[in-house]
């Protein structure tokens, strides 16, 4: 059975920067806040989902490739295959001319609406979605700076500890008069 729901009710960036930063590191340690079934029905929910086993295993699948294609730890376009299998998108006539449906199994419809987020991000925003530059973030950005030029997630986080490490680098290397 095929439910069909309107393509413009594919998620939007913050939703998608929600689920892509669902894997914080907190005290040095990576935590994941979709581990929490809960945690994963609740948003699924916000976002118009049921929740339920099949469309929490689905977002995470989801969730989980789309981290790793960003990050650069791989490609795994083979599990955008198994998420995105079947999933059709057709013409509907309305008064105000054609509209397109999604038909997708109801319990794959967030993790694909996922996935049509971030295509729809990549297409209108090339290269500004992208990780923190702190490589021991694990959060990712999306620079709606004019100039593109974001590194970090958070500049009063990541961008303040790395730029005072760096500082600190720097102080001990050059010599001190005597």
């Amino acid at each position: 059975m095929k439910l069909a729901g309107k393509v413009g009710h594919v998620l939007d960036d913050q939703a998608l920067m929600q689920a892509l930063n669902s894997t914080p590191v907190a005290d040095g340690r990576p935590q994941d806040l979709w581990r929490d079934d809960h945690e994963v029905d609740r948003w699924a929910r916000e976002h118009g989902g049921p929740g339920g086993d099949e469309g929490r295993r689905w977002l995470r699948t989801a969730r989980d490739t789309l981290q790793a294609i960003e990050s650069g730890t791989s490609t795994a376009e083979f599990r955008l295959d198994q998420v995105l299998a079947g999933v059709r998108k057709v013409p509907q006539p309305s008064a105000s001319g054609i509209e397109w449906r999604l038909e997708v199994p109801p319990e794959r419809r967030l993790a694909v609406e996922l996935v049509l987020a971030w295509a729809d991000v990549k297409e209108r925003m090339p290269g500004r979605l992208r990780p923190c530059g702190n490589s021991e973030c694990r959060l990712f950005l999306l620079d709606r700076s004019r100039a593109n030029t974001a590194r970090w997630c958070s500049m009063k986080t990541c961008g303040n500890r790395l730029k005072a490490r760096r500082h600190l680098e720097r102080a001990r290397k050059t010599p001190q008069p005597e």
